[in-house]
């Protein structure tokens, strides 16, 4: 499978469109399924297919999701399936005005605040995922002494290593080695503090 490449977000209108909560829980649902219908994310996020409809709608005006090819007989159905792997989001692109930088900012709150909401469930359910998963499942964190340049090479080396991962896992799923196999997601940061 040919990887799509990430789309760059760095406009106004359409970091707004998916800093949306739902628009973003939506979009990532769509990234874990691959295609789906408004009435099946629907079941995912808890709302009705109408409302679910209307903020899909709101992602494809800006690119952002796209019409799939139908998975069932049923002509009456619309699926859907992200436009790109996935989407990034640059300081650069959205420091020149201070509502740009508050727009940005809300954006990398949303995606904190969702990304915790999920390993949160995770640690509430824990037990139910048995001892070989609660035993692969990590948490670290790591202090490191490093200037900007080195930062950047660390976090683009760490997506290479990321993306090998991904690529071996669905090919080999593709391939019918499906035992065992779940999502995951992975989170990794990388930002300076003083103490």
């Amino acid at each position: 499978m040919t990887r799509k490449e990430d789309r760059r977000i760095s406009d106004m209108g359409t970091l707004k469109a998916i800093a949306h909560p739902l628009r973003m829980q939506l979009y990532r649902a769509l990234h874990v399924a691959g295609a789906a219908t408004a009435s099946q994310l629907g079941e995912q996020v808890d709302e009705a297919p109408s409302l679910v409809s209307y903020h899909l709608r709101k992602l494809a005006e800006h690119g952002l999701i796209e019409e799939a090819e139908p998975r069932s007989g049923d002509g009456r159905e619309r699926w859907w399936q992200a436009a790109s792997e996935g989407v990034s989001v640059h300081d650069e692109d959205f420091r020149s005005a201070p509502e740009k930088a508050a727009a940005h900012t809300a954006f990398a709150r949303l995606l904190v605040d969702q990304r915790a909401d999920l390993y949160r469930r995770f640690l509430d359910e824990r037990h139910a995922w048995g001892a070989e998963w609660g035993s692969a499942a990590s948490d670290s964190e790591s202090n490191l002494r490093l200037t900007p340049g080195e930062l950047a090479e660390l976090n683009k080396e760490l997506l290479t290593v990321i993306r090998k991962y991904d690529e071996k896992g669905r090919a080999d799923e593709a391939a019918g080695d499906t035992e065992g196999r779940e999502n995951v997601a992975l989170h990794t940061y990388g930002f300076p503090f003083r103490a």
